[in-house]
């Protein structure tokens, strides 16, 4: 495991569950259990600042977690620096050695 995501900074994520809303559909959504605490590396993407009222500023950043890290996909929720942050594109997993192999997850700041 590299020392970034060893040491790195403290998030929490909610993994998704299947649940039946009251009309009978199956609907995914954030676990309520409760969210994982994991340690992350953070590593900013791109940004877009919001110049004129009524545009909407966009930051999305890289988070590089452990392998371990299971049932987590674009209906998971992350909470990072107080802030609530999406999933915005597919987990990817990074084989390697033991201590290479990761889970990349770009999220994204919500609004």
């Amino acid at each position: 495991m590299s020392h970034q995501r060893k040491r790195g900074q403290l998030a929490r994520i909610w993994k998704t569950a299947q649940t039946t809303d009251r009309r009978g559909n199956h609907v995914t959504r954030a676990e309520p259990d409760g969210p994982h605490d994991v340690r992350a590396a953070f590593i900013p993407q791109r940004s877009a600042r919001a110049e004129v009222p009524g545009q909407q500023q966009i930051n999305v950043t890289r988070m590089i977690v452990s392998a371990d890290l299971e049932g987590v996909n674009l209906w998971s929720r992350v909470e990072w620096k107080g802030r609530q942050w999406d999933i915005v594109s597919p987990p990817q997993y990074h084989h390697g050695t033991r201590r290479t192999r990761h889970w990349s997850l770009d999220i994204r700041e919500r609004p």
